[in-house]
């Protein structure tokens, strides 16, 4: 499995999982993600108000952003 990046539809889904309880490995099977991924994303853009799908896209845009540029 290769790393792909969630989209903001993903994040939704996300969201509304872990507010009904959902575990993260049933999340990871219905968005076809491995466990770590779905993990990984959870860690790094849940908020004081927990895991919110617009603030984990923003999070994620302003990381890919900011993040080391290749030079050629």
């Amino acid at each position: 499995m290769s790393y792909t990046h969630l989209c903001p539809e993903e994040r939704y889904y996300i969201e509304i999982e872990l507010k009904k309880g959902t575990s993260q490995n049933k999340i990871a099977e219905a968005l076809e993600q491995s466990q770590s991924n779905i993990s990984r994303e959870i860690k790094r853009n849940t908020g004081q108000r927990g895991y919110r799908h617009k603030q984990a896209e923003d999070f994620a845009q302003e990381r890919h952003k900011n993040k080391p540029k290749r030079l050629n």
